[in-house]
């Protein structure tokens, strides 16, 4: 049975419970790894939460310096790469972006499903897609230490919107 998470951003959908269980997922992970969620990683990865839409960390910046975290750069790329580095969020290399793990502690292969429209971003499970690229780079002799699988479209809302 899917995972509800994996279609929630492209759906009506309760966010304040859906962001709940994610952070909740994510502080429980971090006490079990004995990894500190700082103030300024938490309000990262609760920034992240507030859509399901990829934010670059500049904006991250401005936001975390908006509500007194500090304004140079390293704050907000410091945040984020605790985040990524502990499975908290993923970067959306298409959008130079970062959006929070809809699956923290668990392993899985997503892949991100991107409107080009709203810039709406759907973690979406991948295992099989991953699982071919293994094969086919195997097939080669390469080994794949690290792959970020991504597609771009129109979500569901967008596809109802005339251009």
């Amino acid at each position: 049975m899917p995972d509800p998470h994996d279609t929630q951003a492209f759906a009506e959908h309760d966010h304040a419970h859906c962001a709940g269980d994610v952070m909740a997922r994510a502080e429980a992970l971090a006490a079990e790894r004995g990894v500190r969620l700082t103030p300024v990683r938490r309000r990262a990865l609760e920034i992240l939460l507030e859509s399901h839409r990829a934010i670059g960390a500049y904006d991250m910046l401005q936001r975390l310096a908006a509500e007194g975290f500090g304004h140079q750069p390293p704050v907000a790329y410091r945040a984020l790469d605790f985040l990524v580095d502990n499975g908290l969020a993923h970067r959306v290399r298409r959008l130079n972006a970062f959006t929070a793990c809809m699956h923290p502690g668990e392993a899985h292969a997503p892949a991100f499903l991107i409107c080009r429209s709203c810039d709406t971003v759907a973690e979406a499970p991948a295992e099989s897609v991953r699982a071919a690229l293994d094969a086919a780079a195997a097939a080669l002799g390469f080994a794949i230490e690290r792959s970020n699988i991504e597609a771009l479209g129109l979500c569901p809302a967008c596809q109802t919107v005339p251009e």
